[in-house]
């Protein structure tokens, strides 16, 4: 069981002269406008962090919300306060114990009914809960209603109707949250037979808890090992009581309680929908549900699917990113002004060539760090970036992840994979972290040897596709390789890694046009945490190759890797790229890119190159993200076989290519 010290209730008062902040806390079922909500409220004032003794991560906004400070907590998607997954346990431990003040349930209008049943059992729990309906345009759009007074009048609780992505209803949210004051809360009453078992518990019930003891006996009766630790605790030896009550209440149930308790929730919600919800006369869908069912739909979400990587990835990042923006930094900028510019300055104020040749050297901190991290790195990422934040808010993922499900489902994951996969041809190293999100350790397991292995991250993927675009066929055997090595390997991964098949299931927000300021906040927020967290890793990277230098180190390494180049038909040079490729594979890949521009490569051996680099070993962040995720030893075993795999299928294809001759 976690454990964590309970946090008492903030003292805040609704005119924001309290001595802390209030604590506001956001529920609910994945993918029904949480985290935009979340970035409304808060802005940029967010940390994100792993919750204490788990992978998952939260997270938090400090602000001001009209006149009362408020920090604000985006909780992992959850279905219910049973729960059953790390996440909805990480959603639950904020519940419990960092008592909120406020608790925000956020529903989607479209699915009211099936949704209110949780609303049900955090009312039941005691919570200070207000309801907000999201998603209210797109209801109308389709013509269903909501009476919002008649909902909040049945349930006892502030209800907001909002649409978040467009902050309709946000203002009154903000006002209700700071004047929110706890008051008489519904009640809802089960079957006659339900309701004398749970008062059967609640009498043996002595001590204090964090929620209403009607919520505690349910959660018992549905042997929650977590519930019953915290009654053990607070009750002491009066446990064994209720410990043989509950025994004996769920052996007479033993066949039925679930099926009856949901059949019961379900009546509840279904007297509280009557006269709040109502459709009118059929009508035309918009083309934002066309393009919804075309997405899903194997005859026309695959061709949507190459359409989106042609002119997304190709066309977009491949091209204007890799292609235009990095000439005119890398080539204008770097080469024209900021390098000659810099060598003048350093050979000025440093007079030792060593010293000088950290900074502006072969493998120096502006002419090969910078260089590579802003004017070839930086505009592929920010293009990628914001391709995926566009993809992102108009809602295609979730129906991605439908349409590659039975895929996926033959090589061990399920179509919610799909989003750290995507993820990864942004940085592997972010899309290995986002696999804590998928529901088995076998499926994070095969994931993150996936992601290993054959995902190329976008500033990776940019170079390579900049590089191969100018020969057609070098592009298609790329291409090709890495779908064939993706299936193969997940295909065998799936037979070899032991464990349970996860269910999949997840909710679908309304397609719609992205919203501009969304789209320029997350992509402002991904290429900030690029710049954070990965440009330093370029300028480490720039003094381990500058020593490697200075000590002969990489001369000596060079030689050692000549036989292994040689074996897959390349010259010994590309081992620098191999080298680079280790501290970030991007690095790798710009490397490649210079070898090519100097003629060193044919159009073979940049094919060769290309599909061995982009398998080979991830690259030190990554490797140290998937120790910290998947253990030592999962980590090892994964560099070990990628390593080896990279090195085998290039000797393959360099065989096959001088067979064949095609290039």
């Amino acid at each position: 069981m976690l454990k964590f010290k309970r946090t008492p209730p903030c003292k805040t008062s609704a005119d924001g002269c309290g001595t802390c902040a209030r604590k506001v806390a956001l529920v609910g079922n994945p993918n029904v406008g949480k985290s935009v909500l979340f970035n409304a409220l808060t802005g940029a004032y967010v940390t994100v962090s792993n919750y204490p003794g788990t992978s998952v991560e939260v997270a938090r906004g400090s602000v001001s919300i009209n006149g009362v400070p408020c920090e604000v907590i985006d909780t992992p998607g959850m279905y219910s306060i049973l729960p059953i997954t790390e996440e909805e346990r990480v959603a639950r431990e904020i519940l419990l114990h960092e008592s909120p003040d406020v608790v925000i349930h956020v529903l989607d209008a479209r699915n009211l009914e099936r949704m209110l049943s949780m609303t049900l059992q955090l009312i039941e729990a005691g919570l200070p809960v207000i309801l907000v309906v999201n998603i209210m345009d797109e209801a109308e759009r389709m013509g269903l209603s909501i009476d919002i007074p008649l909902l909040q009048e049945k349930l006892c609780i502030p209800v907001i109707g909002a649409a978040a992505a467009k902050k309709i209803g946000l203002p009154a949210l903000k006002e209700t949250i700071a004047g929110y004051v706890r008051s008489k809360r519904a009640v809802f009453c089960y079957g006659k037979r339900l309701e004398a078992d749970l008062m059967e518990i609640m009498a043996l019930l002595a001590g204090r808890y964090a929620i209403a003891k009607k919520s505690l006996a349910l959660l018992l009766l549905q042997r929650d090992e977590e519930v019953a630790g915290i009654v053990r605790e607070t009750e002491g030896a009066a446990f064994a009581a209720i410990e043989e009550k509950v025994r004996e209440k769920i052996f007479a149930r033993r066949s039925s309680f679930h099926l009856e308790l949901s059949l019961e929730r379900k009546a509840v919600v279904k007297g509280l929908m009557e006269g709040v919800f109502h459709t009118f006369s059929k009508r035309k869908p918009v083309i934002g549900e066309r393009l919804s069912s075309w997405a899903v739909r194997p005859l026309t979400g695959v061709p949507l699917l190459l359409a989106a990587l042609y002119f997304g990835l190709y066309k977009f990042v491949g091209e204007f990113g890799a292609g235009t923006l990095v000439d005119f930094l890398e080539g204008t900028v770097f080469e024209g002004y900021i390098s000659p510019w810099m060598v003048s300055l350093f050979n000025w104020i440093i007079p030792w060539d060593i010293l000088r040749e950290l900074f502006v050297g072969e493998y120096g901190i502006v002419t090969l760090g910078l260089r590579y991290a802003i004017g070839i790195i930086l505009p592929i990422v920010t293009t990628f970036f914001l391709f995926f934040s566009i993809l992102e808010d108009s809602g295609y993922f979730p129906r991605l992840a439908l349409l590659v499900d039975r895929v996926f489902k033959k090589i061990g994951l399920t179509g919610r994979a799909v989003i750290p996969m995507v993820l990864g041809f942004g940085c592997d190293t972010m899309a290995t972290m986002v696999t804590r999100t998928l529901e088995t350790v076998r499926e994070r397991i095969i994931a993150t040897l996936l992601l290993a292995l054959a995902i190329p991250c976008s500033a990776q993927l940019g170079v390579i596709l900049a590089l191969l675009s100018r020969f057609p066929g070098a592009l298609a055997v790329w291409s090709v390789c890495m779908v064939l090595i993706f299936l193969l390997v997940g295909l065998l991964a799936s037979r070899v890694v032991p464990g349970e098949s996860p269910m999949f299931y997840m909710e679908l927000p309304p397609m719609r046009l992205p919203q501009f300021s969304n789209v320029l906040t997350k992509t402002y927020s991904r290429v900030q945490w690029y710049l954070v967290e990965i440009l330093p890793l370029f300028i480490l990277a720039s003094v381990l190759l500058w020593l490697g230098k200075v000590t002969n180190f990489f001369q000596t390494l060079v030689l050692w890797m000549k036989p292994a180049m040689a074996a897959i038909g390349l010259p010994q040079e590309t081992a620098i790229a191999f080298i680079f490729g280790f501290f970030r594979r991007d690095y790798g890949a710009a490397g490649l890119y210079d070898l090519q521009t100097t003629g060193l490569l044919d159009a073979r051996q940049l094919t060769v190159a290309a599909v061995t680099l982009t398998l080979f070993v991830p690259c030190i962040a990554q490797f140290l993200i998937m120790q910290k995720e998947r253990g030592t030893k999962v980590a090892v075993a994964i560099a070990v076989f990628v390593s080896a795999m990279a090195f085998s299928c290039g000797y393959f294809l360099n065989k096959f290519l001088l067979l064949t001759g095609i290039l």
